[in-house]
């Protein structure tokens, strides 16, 4: 396999409510491995569409996705949840921790849903991503114990469970203030740095988007630069 992790050729979406508009024009891009890129633009230029299309999740698309140079395009949604669950870690805005389970669980679930490993080598898993990210002095905790920091540090760390190929983030510091943004960064950075992790963020702080590796800037649909 080569460094590519992510290619787009052509990716053109249409929304058709109330009328029909084209949202993403043409999108052709790619993304290797080890890179930390932003993706930034003004509300409503296609970014976080653009974002759900490369995470697989929505396929009414024209255009071609290739991960780590298979083409993905036309591929049924069977064949697409194990791709996500395998090659893809996901942390959003709101980090959509299930209330019932304590921070272990919560972080070991994508693990335990892909059956690779035995249970005992997925706790062992999570565990060693909090502590990576200062947090297992909280595993046992439930949810709502936790601020809003921590819980975006639990995310990051269920979004690794499986070691994806990308990590994808839609606005992962938009709900945080300056110091817990600036935490998620550095989180970001030395994934980046010290385990060659690949990331994909869209994010609306350009103060965040200016650190990282590189900024693909949309305008309209299209990318600009």
């Amino acid at each position: 396999m080569g460094n590519r992790v992510l290619e787009t050729k052509g990716l053109t979406k249409y929304f058709y409510d109330p009328i029909k508009f084209q949202v993403l024009k043409e999108i052709s891009m790619n993304i290797d491995h080890g890179e930390f890129v932003s993706i930034v633009g003004k509300s409503g230029c296609g970014k976080s569409t653009l974002l759900y299309l490369l995470s697989t999740m929505d396929t009414d698309y024209e255009g071609q996705l290739y991960i780590h140079e298979e083409l993905i395009t036309g591929k049924s949604d069977k064949e697409l949840a194990v791709i996500r669950n395998e090659k893809i870690g996901f942390v959003f805005q709101f980090h959509y921790l299930l209330s019932e389970y304590n921070v272990l669980k919560n972080v070991m679930l994508p693990g335990l849903k892909l059956a690779k490993l035995s249970d005992e080598e997925v706790e062992y898993n999570a565990m060693e991503h909090l502590k990576t990210l200062d947090m297992q002095d909280q595993a046992l905790k439930m949810p709502n114990q936790l601020s809003g920091g921590q819980k975006q540090r639990v995310a990051i760390a269920r979004a690794l469970i499986n070691n994806p190929l990308i990590i994808m983030g839609d606005e992962p510091t938009g709900n945080l203030d300056k110091k817990n943004s600036d935490l998620v960064f550095d989180i970001f950075d030395k994934l980046t740095k010290e385990q060659n992790q690949t990331l994909l963020i869209v994010t609306h702080d350009n103060d965040f988007a200016s650190r990282t590796n590189r900024i693909i800037t949309m305008e309209d649909g299209r990318i600009v630069l």
